[in-house]
């Protein structure tokens, strides 16, 4: 059995943005989860349970670089500054959010062609939930994907929080 100093180290740190409050978790590899809603006790309760085992430490600054790097990203991530990410998941899990990553802001895609672009086109529903296991959705943009009707489908952070995203994306396509 491990020791608490075998734990791995998450820093964290919340804001409100146009999306409600933001958590945002950091490892040592980079920012390893984004989670939204409108009261910080139940992001916190979704941190727990994502990382059982990692020491949970608020950050010492109120606005830490990479969190103020998060916040750019949410604002306008079009010329944002890269952030280094910390994705853990499966292969395919892993290919999905490579994919998600190419779609432009601003731009909507199938979870059909979300499939086909990560490699396996008949997977359609492993992709939707690729989706909704993305930890750091908002940054690796699982709100772009659509259901080949048109549907809006699910979000990890609920449709409210996707419709605010796409019609974020659309004000600033328009400028």
């Amino acid at each position: 059995m491990s020791s608490s100093q075998d734990a791995e180290h998450i820093t964290w740190q919340s804001a409100q943005c146009y999306l409600g409050q933001v958590l945002v978790a950091c490892s040592d590899t980079g920012v390893c989860a984004l989670l939204t809603g409108q009261t910080l006790p139940p992001l916190m309760e979704r941190l727990r349970s994502r990382f059982p085992r990692a020491q949970l430490c608020q950050a010492e600054s109120a606005c830490p670089s990479w969190l103020g790097k998060v916040k750019a990203q949410l604002t306008d991530g079009r010329s944002a500054e890269p952030l280094a990410l910390d994705l853990r998941g499966t292969k395919f899990q892993q290919q999905v959010w490579q994919a998600l990553q190419s779609i432009p802001s601003g731009e909507v895609i199938s979870y059909a062609e979300l499939a086909r672009r990560a490699g396996c086109p008949k997977a359609v529903r492993a992709a939707a939930s690729a989706c909704g296991a993305n930890p750091v959705a908002v940054l690796v943009p699982c709100h772009r994907v659509l259901r080949s009707n048109g549907d809006l489908g699910g979000y990890n952070g609920g449709v409210a929080i996707k419709k605010a995203l796409l019609a974020h994306e659309q004000t600033l396509s328009a400028r």
